[in-house]
Formats: C-alpha cells, structure tokens, sequence
C-alpha cells in the first residue's frame, strides 16, 4: 500500500503539489487533444460543415461525460479523505460502490444518447449542412461513453491514492491510439466524421482496459480484491458518494447544458460561426482543462490534510495552486491573443473562420482571469467534501450566468457573435468570487469530514 499511495499531511507543499500536478495537467492536455485530433483532421478533409458537426456533437457527449465524472470525483474525495483519516481497510467497499455506480451509470446514458440525439441536435439548432453527420458522431461517441465512464472510475481510486502518472500514461496510449486511426480511418479510408468517431470511442475503450488491467494487477496494494461480492453496494459509502457526487454531476449537468445553449444562440449565426465558436471552445480547452490539473491535485492534498485536521496545510496548498494557475495561464495568453489566429489556422483553412476567430479570442479573455481563482478554492471546496456549495456556484455560473449574459449581450444588446462570447466568458466570475470569499472566511474549517 505505501508503494501505491502518497501521504500528503507532511513534506514541501509547493514542491508536493508541483510535481502531483504536472501529471494531471499532461493528461488533461491530452483528454483535450484527443478530441481536438478529430476536429482538426475532420477540419482539413471534411470542412466547415463536418468541423461544426464534431464540435456540437461533442458537446452533447460531454454532457454525459460530466455527469458521471461528478460522481467519480465524489469517489476521489472519499478515498483521499480515507486515507488521510488511517481507514484503508475501508477501501474495498469504497472502491467496489464506486465502480457499480459509476458504471451503471455509463450505461444509462450510452443507451439516452443514441436513442435521443436526433431531437437533441434539433433542439440545440444544429445547421442543415452537418446535421447528420452530428448525429452519426453522437451515435457512435454515445452509444460508448460507457468506456469513458469506466476510465474516469478507475482514474478517481488513482487520483484519490494522490498517483497522477498512470492516468498520464493511459490517455497517452489513448491520444496516440486515437490519432493513428482517426487518419487511417477519416483520411485515408475517407469515412468522414463517422471514421473520428469511432477512431475517438475505440482509444477511450483501450484506455479503459489498460487502466483497469493495471487495477487488478496491483488489487492487494489497491486494497480492492475484485471479487464479484465485493461490487455490491455498500449502503452508507454509496450515500457519501451519492451526496458528493450527484451536486457535482448536476454542477457539470449544468455548466455544459449552458455551453449547449450558447452554441445555439451562436448556431442561429450561421455554419461558419459555429465552426469558430466550436474551434474557440476547444482551443480555449486546452488552456482550462490544463489549468484545472492543478484544482485536481490541490482536491486530494486538502481532503488528506483536512482529515487529518490540518487547516493551515489546507491553507498553503489553496496558496500554491494560485500561484502555478496564475503563472500558467499568463504564459499561454502572452501568445494566444496576439498570434491566436494560427492556432485557428490548424483546425480550418476556411478564411472566414480565421476571420472571425479574433473576435472570439478577445471576448473569452476574461474568462482565463477568473478560473485562475476557482483552481484554488474549487479544490479546497471539493477537497473538504462540500458537494453542495459545488452545485450551487455551478448553478450560478452555468444557468443563471452563463446563459443570462450571453443572451442580454449578444441578443439584447445586440451585439451578436461577441456578445455570446463574452456572456460566456463572464459567466465565471460566479464560481471565482464566492469561492473566494468562503475561503477567506474560514468558515470551511467547521465541517465535519467525510469520514
């Protein structure tokens, strides 16, 4: 067991959470990546049209994505709370619950997807030109999200155990999968958009299998025996999991249902607006969903040092994932405002979209400013267990914000394809400044902790 887990509650802060980080930022560059290799081969042999069909498409897949990535992150917390609290005879029946739900769930929403994504994607205004191929991508992408929830089960017991290079590992294996067969199959075979999808669905599925092959490998120092008795239900871990896990689904839910609705605010704008806006949200990822690597890391280090009762440890790590996320993100705007439109260039060659491109980089600026603060006090939040102030700010930064700004500005005001954009960027400063005045409050350290 000490080979496998890492004991966060001593040691160099800064120095702890720097290298426990940098392989969760990798692999959310690659997660991004993965999908961003489809819109830019689809991009150069389909078009306008067929990189609009990715880019709506994969937003309702990540949809479903999210919810059950709420409930892997409940999973997370637990067990790092678990370990912080000297409990890992516990871990069996944690592991077991977490699995049998999450996966459940991935069924679930595999069988919502493919039967329901013709009217989903008549409900969110997807353009004529790409409309059936989103729907053969949602098809294929939802029919086996069940991977994708699979992987992200056995990722949170990694995470939650504070190993942050073996899920590096496997979605590296998975991009790199992903890539092979979204060429051969989108280009040189020529099956379009279809071909991304299944090049996309068959790397999650070899991810899946590695990470779990690894899990069972290592079972005894995992604490989880893989026994069939020990996947049944354990009725008081799977309400912890439930409690954190269903505010942070429906936080996700939400967050994305608003980019759902923004896309197609900005879909009514035409094709080429929508093939910006889904080339700006996915470049726009890869500079957020690296940034979150570090509120990943800082979870699990608060939700030991918590346990353990240890707030001014708490403290530091809030600190120190403020300062990496700040320095970060400043590095990636010095280049990404002034030469942008490159960036754009990989995913499209149409000249109008690179156009437009400057008017979306300029608009979503502001968003970057307040998710450097959500890194430290989301993972504070999420470390300590706290689900519930979770779903709130994620209810005010996606439904009441998100959505509301983008409509005032962009149809109220009329100010168009901008004013969707900065609606949305906007839309954080929900989330950042709550957060941060709950944590200068001090009043997190009167919760009790999960365990």
């Amino acid at each position: 067991m000490a080979s496998i887990t890492k004991d966060y509650t001593k040691g160099s802060i800064p120095k702890q959470l720097f290298f426990f980080m940098i392989p969760f930022m990798l692999s959310n560059a690659l997660q991004v990546l993965y999908s961003a290799v489809d819109m830019v081969i689809v991009g150069r042999f389909v078009g306008s049209a067929g990189l609009a069909a990715v880019a709506q498409g994969s937003q309702i897949v990540n949809f479903a994505v999210m919810f059950f990535m709420g409930f892997s992150t409940g999973g997370q917390t637990l067990i790092a709370q678990i370990l912080g609290a000297q409990k890992k005879q516990e871990l069996n029946k944690v592991i077991g619950t977490l699995f049998t739900s999450v996966f459940s769930l991935g069924l679930v929403f595999s069988i919502a997807l493919a039967s329901l994504r013709v009217p989903i994607l008549t409900l969110i205004n997807m353009p004529p030109e790409g409309f059936d191929m989103a729907a053969s991508y949602v098809l294929i992408c939802g029919g086996g999200v069940v991977f994708t929830a699979g992987y992200n089960c056995v990722a949170s017991v990694l995470r939650g155990m504070g190993d942050s290079k073996r899920p590096f590992i496997f979605i590296t294996i998975a991009s790199l999968t992903n890539l092979v067969l979204d060429l051969l199959f989108t280009g040189y075979l020529g099956w379009g958009v279809p071909g991304a999808a299944a090049a996309t669905i068959l790397g999650q599925a070899f991810s899946f299998i590695l990470s779990l092959v690894h899990l069972y490998k290592h079972r005894e120092a995992f604490g989880f025996d893989f026994k069939l008795s020990s996947f049944r239900l354990d009725k008081n871990y799977l309400m912890i999991i439930v409690k954190q896990g269903i505010p942070m689904a429906i936080q996700s839910a939400a967050v994305n249902i608003s980019m759902i609705f923004v896309s197609s605010l900005v879909n009514s704008l035409g094709v080429i607006a929508a093939a910006t806006f889904g080339v700006g949200i996915k470049i726009s990822d890869i500079c957020t969903k690296i940034s979150v690597g570090v509120q990943f890391a800082s979870a699990p280090m608060v939700g030991q040092n918590y346990a353990a009762k240890d707030f001014e440890r708490c403290k530091k790590v809030v600190y120190f994932a403020w300062l990496f996320a700040f320095i970060y993100t400043f590095a990636f705007l010095a280049y990404y405002l002034p030469f942008g439109d490159s960036l754009f260039a990989l995913f499209s060659n149409d000249p109008a979209v690179i156009a437009m491109s400057a008017q979306f980089r300029y608009a979503i600026f502001w968003e970057f400013l307040f998710l450097c603060v959500m890194r430290g006090t989301n993972g504070l939040i999420q470390g300590i267990g706290f689900a519930n102030l979770s779903l709130i700010l994620g209810l005010l930064d996606g439904v009441v914000l998100r959505i509301g700004l983008s409509y005032l500005l962009g149809v109220v005001f009329g100010m168009g394809f901008q004013g969707f954009v900065l609606g949305f960027a906007f839309a954080a400063v929900g989330t950042a400044v709550p957060g941060a005045i709950y944590f200068f409050s001090g009043k997190w350290k009167t919760r009790k902790a999960l365990v």
